[in-house]
C-alpha cells in the first residue's frame, strides 16, 4: 500500500473543513450533520472520521482556520514602524475579517456566528470557542502595550482591560455587516475615532 504524504492528509483535511463550512453556513450548525459533511465531501465515512471524530472538532478546525488568518494578519500589524493606534490595528482586523468573508467557499463570519449561539448550550463548543477568543483577546493586549510603548494611549490603563473593549468591537462589526449590511471597516472605525476625541 502507498505510502500518504503529509501534503495529501493537509489537502484532505482541508476539503473535509471546506465542505463543513459550507453545511454550516448552508443548513446552519444545528441542521448540519456529520452525514452532510461526509457527503459534501465526497469522501468515505471511514476517511472523514479519520480526521474528525465530531462535529464539534470540525467546528474547531473552522475556527482554527479563520482565527490562525487572524494571528497571522496581528504579526504583520505589530511589527510595522511608528505609532500603533488600537483602531488602526481593529480596522486592520475588520479589513481581514471581511476578505475572509467573501472568499469562495462562503462567508465564514456566518458560522462564528451561529457557534456563538451554540457554546452556550454544548460545553465542548464553549471551551473550543473560548480557547480561540482568548488568544485573539491577547492578540488586542500586544496591541495596547505596543500603544502604551510609543505614547499612543496613556501607559497607566491596563493592557488588557483595552483589549477587552476593542475584542468587543469585532462580534458587533459582524453582527452589523450579516444583519443590516451597511457597516464597513471604514465607516466602524471613523465612528469610534469620533467617539475617542
Amino acid at each position: 500500500m502507498p505510502k500518504v504524504t503529509e501534503e495529501h492528509r493537509v489537502a484532505r483535511r482541508a476539503q473535509i473543513v471546506a465542505a463543513a463550512r459550507s453545511c454550516v453556513i448552508e443548513q446552519g450548525f444545528h441542521k448540519a450533520t456529520m452525514a452532510d459533511v461526509i457527503a459534501a465531501s465526497g469522501l468515505s465515512a471511514g476517511a472523514v472520521y479519520g480526521y474528525f471524530k465530531s462535529k464539534e472538532e470540525i467546528v474547531a478546525a473552522i475556527a482554527e482556520e479563520a482565527l490562525s488568518n487572524v494571528d497571522d494578519l496581528f504579526e504583520t500589524v505589530l511589527v510595522t514602524d511608528g505609532p500603533l493606534h488600537p483602531v488602526t490595528a481593529l480596522e486592520h482586523v475588520m479589513n481581514h475579517i471581511v476578505t475572509l468573508a467573501e472568499r469562495p467557499g462562503g462567508d465564514v463570519t456566518r458560522v462564528g456566528v451561529q457557534a456563538w449561539s451554540e457554546a452556550l448550550r454544548n460545553p465542548a463548543v464553549m471551551e473550543i470557542a473560548g480557547g480561540k477568543y482568548r488568544m485573539l483577546r491577547s492578540r488586542f493586549a500586544e496591541v495596547a502595550r505596543r500603544a502604551q510603548a510609543d505614547g499612543t494611549i496613556d501607559a497607566g490603563v491596563d493592557p488588557e482591560h483595552v483589549a477587552q473593549v476593542l475584542f468587543g468591537f469585532v462580534p458587533g462589526f459582524i453582527l452589523q455587516r450579516l444583519i443590516i449590511g451597511d457597516v464597513t471597516p471604514e465607516s466602524y472605525t471613523a465612528g469610534l475615532r469620533a467617539l475617542l476625541k
